[in-house]
This record gives structure tokens, C-alpha cells and sequence, in this order.
């Protein structure tokens, strides 16, 4: 909170916001992102680490208004309650209000790209008994596809995720 207020020179909060708006828009240009971030501190003296935690916390307002649907009242009343100014609190959620539309039909189509499969059934359980030894008491995850539409990335990328939760389920073991 300290911190996003620390940015008083004026137009240091509007530039910081435009870099945050254009990362929400275009959000695969990540190191596009960073580099603008490098950049700004350069320009406003200000160390990478603390501007990295202010620009997280900003982050986190949009992030969770878009999943709720928040107005652009709701998103500078937030701001407001996290203790950012009046001024800048109603400056960011006038570009909420600008870029809400777009932001929501990304998340909507990042969501539909995301859940194509159809329909799924799945189990996770304790092994209770077994004629090996090692298997009592171990953790498993059992899918059932009823009807999978993936296509090969598709495919690759779920492979991927299934084998974080098998390296996450053998920690757990």
C-alpha cells in the first residue's frame, strides 16, 4: 500500500498502469512485460524487487475482478480499501471500466480453449489394500474419459499436467 502511493511523481502511476493494462491485453508477451517493468524503474529510480511486488498486488485486483465480474466501482472501491488514493484508485478503475470488455471475452475464450474436454469422470482415493506391500497406503487419481475432444497439443498439454500431479502425488506418498 506504502508503496503504490510512494509513486507520486506525476504520471508514474498512470505509466505503471498503462504497462499493467497492456500485460492484461497481451498477456503472452510476458518478456515484453518484464523488460517494460526494467525499464521503468530505470527511468523512475526505483529497484526492480519492490516495483515486482507493487505490480503483483495490482495484479491481483484485476485478476479477481474479472473472475467475479466487478464494476469499475467495485474494482476503485477495493483499491480504496487496500489503501491506495482516492485519485489513483479512481484512475485505475477508469481503464478497468475501458478494458473490462476485452479483458473478459480474452478470459472467456482462454477459458473455452482451456475446457474442451467433454466429459470426465475422475477418483482420488487411498490405496487400503493390495498384494504388494508398497501399494497400501499410497495415493492415486483415476480418470475416466467419457468422451475426449483434445487435439495434439491439446493432448501433450494434459499429459504434462497429469504427469505434475503423478510428480506431486509420489511427494505426497
Amino acid at each position: 500500500r506504502q508503496m503504490l502511493n510512494q509513486l507520486s511523481h506525476p504520471g508514474q502511476f498512470s505509466a505503471l498502469t498503462e504497462v499493467i493494462f497492456h500485460f492484461l491485453t497481451e498477456p503472452k508477451e510476458v518478456e515484453r512485460f518484464l523488460a517494460q517493468l526494467s525499464e521503468f524503474a530505470t527511468t523512475n529510480q526505483i529497484s526492480l524487487g519492490p516495483l515486482r511486488s507493487i505490480v503483483k498486488s495490482l495484479l491481483l485486483v484485476p485478476n479477481g475482478a474479472l473472475k467475479k465480474s466487478l464494476t469499475a466501482d467495485q474494482v476503485r472501491a477495493d483499491f480504496i480499501t487496500l489503501g491506495l488514493s482516492e485519485e489513483k484508485a479512481t484512475y485505475f478503475s477508469e481503464k478497468w471500466k475501458q478494458s473490462a470488455p476485452t479483458l473478459a471475452r480474452w478470459a472467456i475464450g482462454q477459458t473455452l480453449m482451456i475446457n474442451q474436454l467433454i466429459d470426465m469422470e475422475w477418483k482420488f482415493g487411498v490405496t487400503s489394500g493390495s498384494s504388494e506391500l508398497e501399494k497400501v497406503g499410497s495415493i492415486f487419481l483415476q480418470l475416466n474419459f467419457l468422451s475426449p475432444e483434445l487435439t495434439l497439443p491439446q493432448f501433450y498439454s494434459f499429459l504434462h499436467e497429469m504427469e505434475r500431479v503423478r510428480a506431486s502425488m509420489e511427494c505426497l506418498s
